[in-house]
This record gives C-alpha cells, structure tokens and sequence, in this order.
C-alpha cells in the first residue's frame, strides 16, 4: 500500500500537469534542479542540484536537506501556523503531519512541494488490561457555554489565520450573542477564568496557593487547545447553534 503522495511544485506550464509520485514504504524520492540525478527536478535556477529525499516510513515520512545553506520549512496547511524547520544537512527529519507543504526558498521565490500520508495505521485489538482506566488528560464537554467560548476564542485561527489575534472579551460576546442572547463581558470572562482554572492554567479555588498571575490568559487557551486538538474546525459548528445546556 502507497503511504506517502508528493505533488511536485508549479514552476512551469509543463510541471503544473506533472504526474504525482506514489511511494511505499521505504521508497525513496530525490528532488533537485539535475534533472539527471533526481527523480522530481524542479527546473529552478534558485534550487540546489541535489536538493532534498523524502522517504517514505509506514505512515509518516522524513525529510533529508541536502543544501549546504538553505533552509526548508514544512508546513501543516491545516495546523494554524504550525510548521517545522529543516535545516542545511539535517538528515531523515520525522515529519508528523498528514498533510505538509515543503517550502524551498530558490532566489527570491517560494516553491511548494506538497507530501500527503494518508495512510492511518491504528491498534487492531488493544486487549483487556485489569486496573482502573487512564484519566484523561483534558475534560470537556462541548454542550457547555464554556466550551462555547472557546470556540470563539480558536475560530480566527481555524479558520485559515495562523497570525490572528486573540478575539477580544467583547467580540467573544458579540460572536455568541446570536446563540447566547444574555451573553455579557462578565459572563464570558467568568467562562474564560473558569477554563484556565479547568484546564490546568491556573489553581484551583480549593487550594490555599492562587498561582503566579496569567497574563496572556486567552492567548494560553488558545495555545493549549490548538495543540492538543481540544477545538477542531469541526467544532466550530457549535458556534452556529445554542449549547444544550446552560451554565458551565
């Protein structure tokens, strides 16, 4: 089974029609401007001769930069701004995302090589295990209000805006209000404390130590649930209709 999919950069009328490359794993694919000693050459005068392999492992694969000065970034095209750095010479760099977007910086351009891993690969029988169950890490129930906020809070940034700025308290109320009619600056700010305190930004009421202060409180939510996937685009939905519940 292929588990890596490139698609080779634009660069010419011709390349746009250029045929995808399907690789198995441990199969390898050298990219490069020799269109002799590469299997994907990208005709650009800004591209180094040997430029990079990617090799494909069973349902990831790794980046090896062989520029001697250029650095690649790989990006998540659906990750809000995440991306990793592959620096000159780095060999086999684990790339984690499904779906990633090699940028080469090739004299004053930027060439995009897309790299998709669809392929999923999950525990068939996870058995039975004798003990109490793992508490999960995060708790939260999306029919809350405050889960609610939250979604206002990451929706810039699921939305396709890496780089947007963290909605203000008063437009967190006015996104909600057509679903949250008495929604107010105070009632969106208890909700925001109350997440910080829930998610482990800050103590609880019940201990005697209230914590250094948070400044940046809705910039670290946003931060934590992006990164752990607490809020999903998918989510978003919630935005669109009223939570079943009230309160908390």
């Amino acid at each position: 089974m292929y588990s890596i999919i490139v698609v080779p950069p634009p660069t010419t009328e011709a390349e746009r029609n250029a045929p995808q490359f399907h690789l198995a794993p441990g199969e390898r694919l050298t990219f490069g401007r020799s269109a002799a000693d590469n299997d994907l050459a990208i005709a650009h005068e800004g591209v180094s001769r040997a430029a990079g392999v990617i090799t494909a492992q069973s349902a990831f694969w790794v980046l090896s930069n062989l520029s001697s000065s250029q650095t690649y970034v790989v990006e998540n095209p659906e990750g809000a701004g995440e991306h990793i750095k592959v620096g000159p010479g780095r060999l086999d760099a684990p790339v984690p995302f499904e779906f990633s977007r090699i940028v080469l910086p090739a004299a004053g351009d930027l060439l995009p090589i897309e790299v998709w891993a669809p392929r999923h690969d999950y525990l068939r029988s996870p058995g039975s295990l004798d003990g109490a169950t793992t508490a999960p890490a995060f708790s939260v129930d999306r029919t809350k209000r405050y889960f609610a906020v939250l979604a206002a809070l990451c929706e810039p940034r699921l939305r396709g805006e890496p780089h947007a700025p963290i909605p203000t308290v008063d437009q967190v109320v006015d996104r909600l209000r057509p679903l949250w009619p008495s929604a107010g600056r105070t009632t969106v700010q208890w909700n925001i404390d109350y997440l910080a305190v829930k998610l482990r930004l800050k103590p609880g009421p019940d201990t005697a130590d209230a914590g250094p202060r948070l400044n940046g409180k809705k910039e670290s939510l946003v931060s934590l649930a992006l990164r752990f996937d607490l809020v999903r685009e998918d989510d978003l939905v919630i935005l669109t209709a009223p939570p079943t519940r009230s309160g908390r």
